[in-house]
């Protein structure tokens, strides 16, 4: 999209840094004592070999078997690049990994298999079987795709799928099943053309024919036309399969009268006449990648009555296999099943659909910008629903389990979908939203700092992702050099640069500070030099006047420093009611702490503050705040009196009558561990905390940075919160990405 450019150095960089690829392989057991090499290795890993040994089955126990999938191809057929090779078709195979993991918590390891022969490649597959879970096949050319997968589901005993068929398939489906419900016609009785008779299209015609097209109603095309009985020119055992008996030899012949077009072909194969004689209320699903055979708008130019959709995010209705093969391996997983059969598919595809009638989250609207309801453009959920993971793999494994491929079935199932509920991690869909909020408001974004690249990418990207416009504080021919040392010399045009020496309001920007200072022992001459030589302060400057929505600093001095610097035209004290609140992000959760910034040394009153604004930030992040007043003393013991004011702080939030939970004084390990959380059945919070309130900005830094630099957290922050306008300021750490969210927070204006 125009507003979400991509560049190639962006790819590149993307896939490079912060280490080559898309993810790396972790230990889930400690390793750090010889005892747990002992248990790890040698002697410890022979009981579960010879237990394995014994009963295969328990390799689902003791080992990974049960949630690793593999992910194979032979690069034949990649994207829409063609025929890149096993290697050139890495970055592909590792991109759906990561897909697994993210959407529903499948491991995955993509295996790229050099060879074009199906033979080798069937074997090579077949011996790897043990390894894994599951089967996942990509990227594989028409009709040797058929072959490989055909030859492995009858040689396997664990599920075979190739998503480019059924994925496709099983999406089309849900959608399908929508649309002929809201133009009320029976899939029994509709007449169906299918443009593209390869992999996805044949898949996405044999499945709709088990959940009951007719074979006679269904017109199969490809680029020779028809593919009717008695044709000889480019056929094969699977497209002779869909000849029908027919005087239709064309496509533009096919489409008159026809009630739905499925098109997995190529960019214009359908042209508007050809949709302005299909019979009322068309169904077309013009799936070419990148382009539709037909755009909504000019199938909608001729047929305001047709339901459209494509493979695009950009349009309605988007055809998106991420829909489908991480919950039909979730669900199969599970199970432990041989396979997944049709059953399997139609029941991913009809969950799906009933997913998309039901009403739509409030943080599914937010991130998407909009009000999503059932109806001729919202015919197919959305990738980021959160229901997706609880809802369509409940409905997989019970129809595994009713079509006996079930090893171990599930017998308890509303204890599953609660697990599958509680597994997911919730981080990404926060800041999904917050993104999603960002690119609406469309705020102009001031970067103080241009004399730093780090600052420079994130400007860049905070404008090319399509969140707004950025403004940069510095010298053109300085921004210049870096952006082109950077690789990034055609961003200079694209962006706002702005300094003491090129603006207009310099004079009114010192008035505005003189007036602020001049009573502080500040004389014109300070004046002049805080706000034509600091860029912190003449960035505050530009958002103090309207002329830039947010403000992101501090990558190059430290925060403290920063914020005295700001306080000259915000008032940031620690009575001015601003607070620092940094969000924590580790291992599927996410904590604020606060404060990080402004408070020294808070008293009761103070900390009741704190936790005010830090369940305002929870809130604004999509999270229900639980807040926890943390010490080293639970409960009032030990007893200390140092410990003393956050013992009376949730005494003054009692008697203020905030509307959230909170409770203290305790340990951190009682606040956000269930079960410490147990031994307390009189604590007010009804789940571990996700708000911490600490003694003192010295233990928060601390507890801050422990984290990052030790655990590997993700740290965003400190929010600055509590002020007139939204600045964030960043670590003098931060990375790219962590100064886009920064701007991304300070554009949603969580303050």
């Amino acid at each position: 999209m125009a507003n979400n450019k991509v560049t190639d150095a962006d790819a590149l960089a993307y896939h490079l840094e912060p280490t080559p690829g898309k993810f790396e392989i972790t230990a889930t057991v400690p390793m750090t004592t010889q005892r747990d090499l002992s248990l790890a290795y040698s002697p410890g890993v022979a009981v579960p070999c010879l237990a394995i040994s014994e009963n295969p089955e328990l390799a689902y126990d003791y080992t990974n078997k049960g949630n690793l999938v593999a992910v194979i191809s032979n690069g034949t057929a990649v994207l829409g690049l063609g025929n890149l090779g096993a290697l050139g078709s890495k970055p592909v195979m590792e991109g759906k990994a990561v897909l697994f993991k993210r959407f529903a918590d499948v491991n995955s390891i993509d295996i790229e298999l050099d060879t074009e022969n199906p033979d080798e490649f069937i074997n090579a597959v077949k011996l790897m079987g043990p390894t894994f879970g599951g089967i996942n096949l990509e990227d594989i050319k028409a009709p040797e795709c058929f072959i490989i997968e055909q030859a492995l589901k009858e040689v396997m005993d664990i599920p075979v799928f190739h998503d480019d068929q059924h994925g496709t398939a099983v999406i089309c489906a849900a959608g399908l099943i929508n649309a002929l419900h809201l133009s009320g016609k029976l899939i029994q009785e509709v007449k169906i053309v299918l443009n593209g008779a390869g992999a996805a299209g044949i898949a996405c015609i044999e499945l709709l024919k088990s959940m009951g097209a007719k074979h006679n109603n269904c017109v199969v095309c490809d680029t020779k036309g028809v593919i009717y009985q008695g044709r000889t020119e480019g056929m094969n055992q699977w497209k002779s399969a869909h000849a029908i008996s027919t005087e239709l030899r064309t496509l533009d012949e096919a489409m008159v009268g026809a009630d739905v077009f499925l098109g997995v072909s190529v960019k214009g194969a359908v042209t508007p006449e050809m949709v302005a004689s299909m019979a009322p209320d068309p169904v077309i699903f013009a799936m070419a990648n990148p382009d539709p055979e037909i755009t909504p708008e000019e199938a909608h130019e001729v047929r305001p009555d047709a339901i459209v959709a494509t493979g695009r995010s950009d349009y309605p209705n988007q055809v998106n296999n991420v829909l489908g093969f991480p919950y039909l391996f979730r669900g199969s997983l599970d199970i432990h099943a041989r396979a997944i059969n049709d059953e399997m598919k139609i029941a991913c595809a009809r969950a799906l659909a009933e997913l998309a009638r039901e009403e739509v989250p409030d943080e599914v609207a937010l991130a998407y910008g909009t009000k999503l309801s059932f109806g001729r453009d919202y015919i197919i959920p959305t990738p980021f629903d959160p229901r997706l993971i609880y809802r369509i793999p409940p409905a997989v494994a019970k129809a595994g389990m009713d079509t006996g491929v079930a090893r171990r079935p599930i017998v308890d199932m509303a204890g599953y979908e609660l697990s599958l509920k509680t597994r997911m991690d919730p981080t990404a869909s926060i800041l999904r939203g917050i993104n999603a909020r960002a690119r609406s408001a469309q705020a102009r974004m001031i970067f103080s700092e241009g004399d730093d690249e780090r600052v420079l990418r994130a400007a860049v990207m905070y404008q090319r992702q399509g969140f707004g416009k950025s403004i940069i504080v510095g010298r053109e021919k300085d921004v210049r050099a870096r952006l082109e040392a950077a690789g990034l010399g055609d961003a200079v045009d694209e962006l706002e640069i702005v300094n003491a020496a090129n603006t207009e309001h310099l004079d009114s920007y010192k008035e505005y500070l003189y007036q602020r200072l001049h009573r502080k022992g500040f004389d014109q001459t300070d004046i002049h030099r805080l706000a034509s030589r600091d860029r912190h302060v003449f960035g505050s400057l530009m958002l103090a006047h309207g002329h830039g929505d947010g403000l992101v600093t501090g990558v190059t001095r430290k925060s403290a420093h920063v914020l005295d610097l700001i306080s000259h035209v915000f008032d940031v004290g620690p009575h001015d009611g601003a607070v620092g609140v940094t969000a924590v992000l580790s291992k599927g959760k996410i904590v604020l702490i606060s404060d990080t910034l402004v408070h020294e040394w808070p008293d009761e009153n103070d900390l009741a503050d704190i936790a005010e604004r830090g369940a305002s930030v929870a809130r604004a992040l999509g999270l229900v705040p639980r807040v926890a007043f943390v010490s080293f003393s639970t409960f009032g013991y030990p007893i200390s009196e140092r410990a003393e004011k956050m013992r009376i702080a949730p005494e003054v939030l009692q008697q203020r009558g905030v509307d959230f939970e909170f409770e203290g004084e305790m340990a951190v390990d009682v606040a956000l561990n269930v079960q410490e959380m147990k031994k307390y059945p009189f604590s007010r919070l009804t789940g571990p905390a996700n708000v911490l309130v600490v003694p003192a900005r010295h233990s928060a830094s601390i507890s801050v940075k422990l984290m990052q630099e030790m655990g590997g957290a993700t740290v965003i922050g400190p929010i600055l919160t509590g002020i007139d306008k939204p600045i964030q300021i960043c670590s003098t750490i931060s990375s790219v990405n962590d100064i886009l969210n920064m701007a991304v927070i300070a554009a949603c204006n969580i303050r």
